[in-house]
């Protein structure tokens, strides 16, 4: 998996503070002290860049990739059920008759059960029969691609239900994947038909989805998203932010990734009271080292330049985020210090052991929302960012009915977490979160999992969001011809019934792009492969 280690990177101009930012200056002031010497003039450069941009924020506008590290099967996650007939047998040669007769396969079944099926509460843990039926949907179609068909989502998906029937905050993008240019089934078998190198390989699907090339692309069009409107922002070390590692898709030409922690900024340099391992004089050395002139070792300068950026803005940031335990986005603590793995905002219910269990990625996405309120109100001087965080396990060949359920509960819950949070910042038409994956599953399964396949399904949400709908025609789901392992009834469906994508990745970050502000001629730098596919077709329209 591409997770390439980051420099800090900053841009930092001296600029004068307009006296109305004097007060928000000085109240930063305490958190500069322990700067002393070369790193000093850096910091407070930093910090005027970010005081002056909060008196003229303007539009502020972020986008959170929510990566599904190992490929996820989201047959399981968005289903299409026309033709199921409750308990009974489902329609033949219908979608849910297809599905039922593929996914029904021993030694351990993962279809999942039709709407209205009750949960068994004495059955296995994450089993089918555990969870009860599928949760029915109700799209919109306003633009007519789905006429006739209904739909679900996993039964543990309780809270983005709500996000798309009744809050309209969350939008699908059905059967979704790199593309090179629009391919039908018949083209995917002629050599000479341009598509994307190294199917079905984790790594270099990972890095597809973020830089459009296979593993060992070091430029990713979140980061040249950023690039393209660096411009906005008046200190670039913000403008690229990964909660949970490095990732290809945050880094550009100029802009460079900055990683956060699960508690906020990393500190690199002295803390609060100026010290280093518990002594100033340590700290006092470190400022000295990373201050010094280098003469004309490159490599020296450029380490000492590094850190000496990095403890500069982790010195901005630590004052300028609100702490984890503010009500917004947090629980604040009746007594003692606040405590994330005990924060009921960010515990889930676990379907394999019916206790509340606290979610790594909900956190993320806390850090993500303290970034986002400091954003808005100009403390970072950035009016553009873009975020990375990550949820792992995907690779269900084994278990599925285990591993993937407890996966559906966490990524539902902290969706629903961080929309509730936004909402309670005031933020929610400013961040649109949209979900990636290195690839998806197979349709059929291997006895108790799955293998790996190419389109999936996607969701997007935000306050922005045209939500409620599908934006594009949803696969029809075929069986098995035993002679060749095909699906020769469906269009869409490959050997083992993984998904030939009809939507690229280029025409949903496009779609992302223009609302996030690129013109017409910077997504066709960004992404050159979009001009292969219809010009009615470069905008999917699921953004306002």
């Amino acid at each position: 998996m591409n997770r390439n280690h980051d420099k800090h990177i900053i841009a930092a101009p001296a600029l004068h503070l307009e006296s109305a930012s004097r007060r928000l200056f000085l109240g930063h002031g305490a958190a500069l002290s322990a700067l002393a010497g070369a790193g000093a003039p850096l910091a407070l450069n930093l910090l005027a860049a970010g005081s002056a941009a909060a008196q003229a924020a303007g539009d502020y506008r972020a986008l959170v990739c929510l990566f599904l590290f190992g490929g996820n099967d989201t047959f399981n996650m968005v289903l299409p059920t026309d033709g199921h007939n409750g308990a009974g047998a489902p329609t033949a040669g219908t979608s849910w008759a297809a599905y039922t007769t593929t996914r029904n396969q021993a030694p351990d079944p993962i279809a999942l059960l039709a709407p209205g099926v009750a949960p068994v509460g004495t059955a296995g843990a994450g089993t089918p029969a555990r969870l009860g039926g599928v949760l029915p949907i109700a799209p919109l179609n306003a633009a007519g691609l789905n006429t006739g068909r209904t739909f679900a989502l996993h039964p543990l998906m309780g809270s983005l239900r709500t996000l798309f029937d009744t809050d309209r905050r969350l939008a699908i993008v059905p059967n979704v994947g790199p593309l090179v240019m629009p391919t039908t089934k018949a083209q995917y078998g002629q050599n000479s038909h341009l598509k994307p190198a190294r199917l079905f390989s984790h790594n270099d699907q990972q890095s597809t989805w973020q830089a459009m090339l296979p593993e060992g692309a070091t430029k990713g069009w979140g980061g040249r998203m950023g690039d393209a409107l660096a411009a906005m922002n008046s200190n670039a070390v913000f403008t690229a932010v990964s909660a949970t590692g490095g990732a290809v898709w945050l880094s550009g030409n100029t802009v460079q990734q900055y990683q956060v922690g699960s508690g906020g900024a990393i500190r690199v340099g002295a803390n609060t009271n100026g010290q280093v391992y518990g002594s100033t004089a340590v700290a006092e050395a470190l400022n000295r080292i990373v201050g010094a002139s280098r003469g004309g070792h490159v490599f020296e300068a450029d380490v000492a330049a590094v850190s000496q950026r990095s403890i500069a803005a982790e010195a901005l940031l630590r004052t300028a985020l609100v702490p984890a335990s503010d009500a917004r986005v947090g629980t604040p603590p009746a007594t003692g210090n606040y405590n994330a793995n005990a924060d009921p905002k960010l515990q889930y219910a676990n379907p394999l052991t019916g206790a509340m269990a606290f979610n790594a990625v909900a956190q993320q996405l806390q850090v993500v929302a303290r970034m986002v309120e400091a954003g808005q109100r100009g403390i970072t001087g950035a009016r553009r960012q873009v975020f990375f965080v990550s949820l792992g396990g995907f690779d269900t060949h084994d278990a599925q009915n285990r591993n993937h359920a407890d996966l559906m509960a966490r990524l539902a819950h902290a969706l629903a977490y961080f929309d509730t949070t936004l909402g309670a910042i005031g933020a929610r038409t400013a961040v649109t979160t949209f979900t990636a994956s290195d690839f998806g599953r197979t349709f059929t399964s291997n006895g108790d999992g799955t293998d790996h396949g190419w389109g999936a399904h996607h969701f997007v949400m935000g306050g922005a969001v045209r939500g409620g709908d599908l934006y594009g025609a949803f696969p029809a789901l075929a069986t098995k011809n035993t002679n060749n392992n095909n699906f020769d009834g469906s269009a869409d469906q490959l050997g083992n019934g993984s998904l030939l994508p009809t939507t690229s990745v280029d025409q949903l970050a496009a779609t992302l792009g223009t609302w996030f502000g690129l013109s017409g001629t910077q997504l066709a730098d960004i992404f050159p492969n979009l001009a292969n596919f219809d010009a009615g077709r470069r905008n999917l329209g699921f953004m306002v």
